[in-house]
């Protein structure tokens, strides 16, 4: 082999690994493969990867939280039927079904052409490239963002904000953004934003820049939703759902009423989540499936 050959067999393998390593344009996944994608980077380049297995939860098995449950329902009817409908933030305590409601309205739709794409809050600068690769194509999509919070000047928070308003390029008409946070406002608040503030002659209340700043990006979803501790009865009624949906009869549920008390006792919380663990223990210790 010649020296030239030699050169030529370098420089092929050099660009096969700057190739490699190098970004490339978001290809789109098999669609049909599923109904629930997530967005991971792999060697700086972004891949949507169907999810296997979508979490099977119903809208019925959601207790406690109607009004929540009526609100998303309506909006994500109004979006699939092709008519206006608002981003959503879903905020409030921890456990009490903000993500599950979500996953629970994709199963309700998606034989209506529902699509549901999980994005992390660190992928959020690439949200331009997923709504340019799903503007064609016929069926609608939330891009879900699970317990989204930020801190200062973290890249995702400004591109988020400009997706949801304020953009030169319009956001897709099949593209809505479904995001949950335990933060009304997204943000870290800090007392110093308090002075900030300032007060008028007349009595009024003015915030200053930093506080504007903190809200204006929760302000840019349409809908606001609400989740609020359970108290003990709402938690009772709760694990009870849950013990029916593993099949526990009722006689053994009744029998359970202490003992779940007891476990979210332990767990200084009365929340959905600490219901469903409940409820799968007590369940499996009783050999139901």
């Amino acid at each position: 082999m010649s020296s030239v050959d030699q050169l030529v067999g370098r420089a092929e393998a050099l660009l096969a690994r700057l190739e490699a390593v190098l970004p490339h344009p978001l290809q789109a996944p098999d669609w049909s493969a599923s109904v629930a994608f997530r967005y991971r980077k792999r060697g700086g380049s972004g891949v949507l990867e169907p999810v296997r297995h979508v979490a099977r939860i119903g809208l019925d098995d959601l207790r406690e939280v109607d009004a929540q449950k009526e609100k998303l329902l309506r909006n994500t009817e109004q979006f699939v039927a092709g008519r206006p409908a608002n981003n959503v933030l879903l905020t409030g305590a921890r456990g009490t079904g903000k993500s599950s409601l979500i996953k629970a309205c994709l199963n309700a739709f998606a034989g209506r052409g529902l699509r549901l794409i999980e994005v992390d809050k660190g992928d959020l600068v690439d949200l331009p490239d997923l709504v340019d690769l799903v503007a064609d194509r016929p069926e609608r999509f939330v891009v879900f963002c699970d317990d989204l919070s930020f801190d200062e000047g973290e890249a995702g928070y400004k591109a988020l904000k400009s997706m949801l308003d304020g953009s030169v390029a319009q956001s897709s008409d099949n593209v809505l953004i479904y995001a949950t946070s335990n933060r009304r406002h997204l943000l870290p608040e800090y007392m110093k934003d308090n002075l900030s503030y300032r007060h008028t002659e007349d009595g009024e209340v003015h915030p200053g820049e930093v506080v504007e700043e903190k809200i204006s990006l929760s302000e840019r979803f349409g809908l606001w939703l609400s989740f609020y501790p359970f108290s003990q009865d709402e938690y009772l009624a709760i694990v009870a759902q849950w013990l029916r949906s593993f099949g526990v009869p009722e006689d053994a549920i009744a029998a359970a009423r202490q003992e779940s008390l007891v476990w979210a006792l332990e767990r200084g919380s009365r929340s959905g989540r600490v219901a469903f663990q409940f409820a799968k223990d007590f369940a499996g210790r009783r050999g139901e499936r």
